[in-house]
């Protein structure tokens, strides 16, 4: 029996015309007229997309329909060591894992495969990260998370590059990218600036049996990253653990008495327990002192007392003293007059003049010479 069909292709589609299920034609964009005799015709519109090739079993028709196929469809095969960057039109729009075959239209965009070798190089080139980390490529990023790592090392930091579990390479600041195809990977940024760091609320006997509650400050910074990588897990509990055991070896050794006269000693005693310790971990400990000593209640109660006695003592002290300066002058002057008729009857009419500024009425019997007799007595 005779059938006439008649199809239209987009620009954008091909057709796959497939007769008694064996491919034996990709139609092109426009208007069609097949005629169906005495056999079985199917016609599968393929859109393309990106310009990928996406058909169920792909490879199978491109092995049994290699004449039909290959001046249409081009075969992408990618070593097992080395990455495709996917442009089309010169710009690119995806990436091909090691050891992936992908087939794309040679039609009607060009498409390229750049093939970057892996090996032992990690290294991104500058152009394919820039390209990247484009606000339009950020899907493309996303979708190459898994084979990439794109990491910023601050100016004010130093980068380390693990492979595998191992160090291979210090980064300097900037931008940096790598492949981690078929290994561990990772960018560890580490702070170089200088860094303070509090241990607070340590509860420490002194050497005198006194419970104190005290705080120290501290500031650091890495001097040697390799050296601090490889010797510690945690690097920032353990300086935190530094400083607690020279606190509380400072304290312990010293009484009550000696803590409160003389802070900076215990401060340089923390300084130079934790100071060397931390060096050999590549750590540089800047400064560190105590910023806070909390007593007790009833220690605070006993100290309060304490200072209470010595300040009445040493007022009751200042006390006495003048007033043993203010008898000694009394006698001297005593002698003086003693000695000095004339100054004596100076004295004598300098206190009457102050009696008589605070009498409002003075009634003189005899003229001046009764008040001299009667007032004062003149020899």
């Amino acid at each position: 029996m005779l059938f006439l069909k008649r199809l239209m292709i987009d620009p954008s589609q091909r057709g796959l015309m497939f007769v008694d299920g064996e491919l034996k034609a990709v139609l092109q964009p426009g208007k069609h007229r097949l005629v169906q005799w005495r056999r079985q015709l199917r016609v599968d519109l393929i859109t393309l997309g990106n310009g990928e090739f996406v058909v169920p079993n792909a490879e199978f028709l491109m092995r049994t329909a290699s004449d039909v196929l290959a001046p249409q469809v081009e075969q992408i095969d990618i070593g097992d060591a080395e990455v495709g960057l996917v442009y089309r039109e010169d710009r690119l729009i995806g990436m091909l894992a090691p050891g992936a075959r992908k087939y794309f239209w040679r039609a009607p965009w060009r498409i390229e495969v750049k093939r970057q070798a892996l090996g032992e190089q990690f290294r991104m080139d500058a152009a394919l990260i820039a390209t990247l980390i484009q606000p339009q490529n950020a899907k493309l990023l996303a979708e190459m998370a898994s084979a990439v790592v794109i990491k910023e090392v601050p100016e004010s930091a130093v980068g380390l590059l693990v492979v595998n579990g191992k160090v291979a390479e210090v980064l300097k600041p900037g931008l940096h990218g790598f492949w981690k195809l078929g290994r561990m990977l990772t960018v560890e940024a580490v702070d170089a600036r200088v860094q303070a760091m509090d241990v607070q609320g340590q509860e420490i006997l002194s050497k005198d049996k006194v419970s104190l509650r005290l705080n120290v400050g501290a500031t650091f910074r890495i001097a040697d990253v390799l050296r601090l990588r490889s010797a510690v897990v945690d690097w920032k509990d353990t300086v935190y653990r530094e400083l607690q055991f020279g606190l509380r070896q400072a304290v312990g050794t010293r009484t009550l008495d000696t803590l409160l006269a003389n802070k900076g000693e215990l401060d340089e005693a923390i300084l130079g327990y934790a100071a060397p310790r931390l060096a050999t971990l590549g750590v540089e400990l800047i400064n560190a002192g105590v910023k806070d000593v909390i007593l007790p209640g009833e220690m605070k109660t006993l100290l309060n007392q304490v200072v209470e006695a010595e300040k009445a003592a040493q007022a009751n002290l200042i006390k006495r003293r003048e007033e043993t300066a203010a008898t000694r002058n009394l006698l001297n002057t005593a002698k003086l007059l003693e000695d000095n008729p004339v100054l004596l009857r100076l004295k004598e009419l300098e206190t009457l003049e102050k009696v008589t500024e605070k009498i409002d009425r003075l009634t003189v019997f005899g003229g001046l010479e009764g008040v001299m007799k009667q007032l004062v007595s003149l020899k």
